[in-house]
């Protein structure tokens, strides 16, 4: 199966062909505030950290199907650096590409904010995101910035991995 990813004014479109030749399509957009208790009850159902979607509706983007949301993933501005976090996907759409397709989809926003690097902790999926560029790094060596972040602070345990991506200027 192939997948192509573009923009579309503000609307990254996939596509994928599927074993039935259809094409279906994925968009994502950002959250709109009547869409954040699915956010929470997927992130919830996940194992992942929910409490403070609401305080930061405006960074979560996501993949909505049939009126449910499917997948989802925030970007977190830090100074000059951006935190990656709670990326999910419903179970029954997982093996699709969804997760590259947010996470690709949320390195081209910090590109874009011209963001030097970003970060993000995961109890589980380190070796996904080292596949997809990202290297592991020591809590300590973690910009202040990032350091501050509620998610980092208090959310996620101290056994969560770190990782980095190091973004080239634009």
């Amino acid at each position: 199966m192939g997948m192509s990813i573009v923009s579309a004014s503000k609307r990254w479109i996939a596509t994928e062909t599927g074993v039935s030749g259809a094409l279906p399509e994925y968009s994502i957009a950002r959250l709109q505030p009547e869409q954040l208790p699915q956010l929470a009850d997927l992130l919830d159902s996940n194992g992942l950290p929910s409490q403070d979607c609401a305080e930061q509706s405006d960074i979560f983007y996501g993949i909505i199907k049939r009126g449910r949301l499917i997948a989802a993933g925030g970007l977190e501005p830090a100074a000059e650096f951006s935190l990656l976090r709670s990326l999910v996907v419903h179970p029954r759409y997982r093996g699709r590409g969804l997760a590259r397709l947010i996470t690709e989809f949320l390195i081209a926003q910090a590109r874009a904010r011209g963001s030097q690097a970003i970060y993000l902790l995961t109890e589980t999926a380190a070796d996904y995101f080292e596949h997809l560029g990202f290297y592991r790094v020591s809590r300590d060596r973690v910009p202040a910035a990032i350091k501050r972040t509620r998610q980092f602070a208090s959310l996620c345990p101290e056994s969560a991995s770190c990782l980095l991506m190091r973004l080239p200027p634009n």
